[in-house]
């Protein structure tokens, strides 16, 4: 591989490395340098379709290597992520390989198949620099999980293999950060402990000389170098967010004029469609938590995406978020579902095959005369898309499973390819699709929110992503010293 690369492995999950990632790609392409983004294994059920190359069809990758692809000024290709679990279950996932389901497996079962899949990583790993000046790689979880050491991909088995030096990150907003790096330094093998170069800390609030003699006190017990501290980046909530942690952490703000509620769905995947609906100014978007109630005074009420339909269907009615839906439909409520959610809102899902589960069959929601079968082909795909309500274009992709037919797909909501989609209700308030990203069509949003009676801000939000990466990567040269984070990749 022609290209040099360095690896970014954090502490413990949520460290902040996909933005840190993303904000030293876009800063290697402002020093003129052919960057791209590598992460060997990832867990998330916001995909992204990306090309394979040599291939027609499109495959699935981590919708974080997406966002670091437009970081680097790429198309993203399913190389950038060869191996993408998509939970399903609380032990187990559907396995992804290189953009293409290669199976299901519990947990314990997937640790023996590591070995099998670090040839696809290895695999990618040498197409993926291919013409590139610097790869820059993403760990997951952290190193100093030594307990999964033997069968690792995606920290420190990969790095000793790929002969890539790591820098550790640290995150001190959640406090612990000396302990973390230095108990990371600690009980990490000689042979692991040799690749880590330096560490840096991340997501500090406040005065950056208070931690001088933190990173004395880091420099004591582990020799290691500071790069860095990164200050609390606030650019990085106007990214598309990829782990559904940081679900738990939003919380309603001020009024707006439109209240958007969103049930958190157990296995809710690629919940960044609603980020332009966030982005903005008059719309306050809340993910409503299991327990809680959907919000009396929400105008909108979107069913997100899900990798597990008829799962997540049976939870949405133990949570009685059934009863609150029909509430707020009383009440002359809107109603979205996108993907799994747009299948929700039919009368009926069917798994005949059980590809979802034991559950072969469960009543929807009713608010939509269609039902849904599930086959197992899935259908993944980049699609160009018009609106038929408001007769304006549409972007997005596909990736689900599943047919959804019945009488109110006599009304479609859109047109996909060329071919109808979704359906839509009698009174048009309520309406599904399998398009993802349907909000990120700027007039399209404008004009959705319009029809809600609610002025939209006239945001760019494409335009808005390319800008936080710049404040990003800007932020990035400031704190932290990437002269010598770039001379050290190798």
């Amino acid at each position: 591989m022609a290209a040099k690369a360095i690896m970014l492995q954090g502490t413990g999950s949520d460290v902040g490395k996909t933005v840190l990632v993303a904000g030293l790609c876009r800063a290697a392409k402002k020093r003129g340098l052919s960057v791209r983004p590598f992460k060997p294994q990832n867990m998330s059920n916001n995909a992204a379709v990306a090309n394979i190359p040599g291939d027609k069809l499109a495959g699935e990758i981590g919708r974080a290597q997406w966002l670091q692809a437009i970081a680097c000024g790429v198309v993203p290709t399913v190389h950038m992520n060869p191996v993408l679990l998509k939970p399903q279950t609380d032990i187990g996932a559907q396995v992804v390989v290189q953009g293409k389901v290669f199976g299901e497996a519990r947990a314990r079962d997937y640790q023996g198949l590591k070995a099998r899949l670090m040839d696809a990583v290895l695999d990618s790993w040498a197409k993926v620099g291919e013409g590139a000046d610097l790869v820059i790689v993403e760990g997951a979880g952290s190193p100093a999980e030594i307990n999964l050491r033997s069968r690792d991909i995606a920290n420190m088995g990969f790095a000793t293999r790929a002969d890539v030096p790591v820098i550790l990150v640290g995150d001190i907003d959640r406090g612990g950060v000396i302990a973390s790096v230095a108990g990371t330094h600690l009980i990490l093998p000689e042979e692991d402990r040799r690749m880590i170069v330096g560490y840096l800390i991340n997501k500090f609030r406040g005065d950056v000389s208070l931690f001088d003699d933190g990173i004395k006190a880091i420099e004591t017990f582990t020799g290691w170098r500071c790069f860095g501290v990164v200050p609390w980046l606030k650019a990085a909530a106007r990214l598309p967010s990829e782990d559904s942690v940081v679900l738990e952490r939003l919380a309603s703000g001020e009024k707006r004029a439109l209240k958007v509620a969103v049930p958190m769905l157990s296995r809710i995947a690629n919940f960044d469609d609603l980020d332009p609906l966030k982005a903005e100014p008059q719309v306050e978007v809340v993910f409503v938590p299991p327990g809680q109630h959907l919000p009396e005074d929400a105008g909108l009420v979107i069913i997100p995406g899900s990798k597990s339909t008829v799962g997540d269907l049976l939870k949405f009615r133990d949570n009685g978020w059934d009863r609150d839906l029909l509430a707020h439909r009383k009440r002359g409520g809107h109603v979205v579902g996108i993907c799994g959610g747009f299948q929700m809102l039919g009368r009926v899902v069917r798994d005949p095959d059980g590809i979802e589960g034991s559950v072969t069959e469960t009543d929807g929601l009713g608010l939509l005369d269609v039902e849904t079968v599930m086959e197992p082909e899935k259908t993944v795909r980049n699609v160009s898309a018009r609106s038929l309500q408001f007769d304006l274009p549409l972007e997005g992709y596909e990736i689900h499973l599943g047919r959804t037919t019945g009488p109110d797909t006599l009304r479609p909501s859109a047109v996909i390819n060329g071919a109808d989609d979704g359906a839509v209700s009698a009174d048009g308030k309520v309406s599904g699709t399998y398009l993802h990203g349907l909000f990120s069509a700027d007039a399209f949003r404008a004009k959705f929110l319009e029809n809600l009676g609610v002025k939209g801000g006239g945001i760019n939000y494409r335009a808005e992503v390319e800008r936080a990466l710049d404040e990003i990567a800007a932020e990035l040269e400031t704190h932290l010293d990437c002269d010598a984070i770039f001379g050290l990749a190798r």
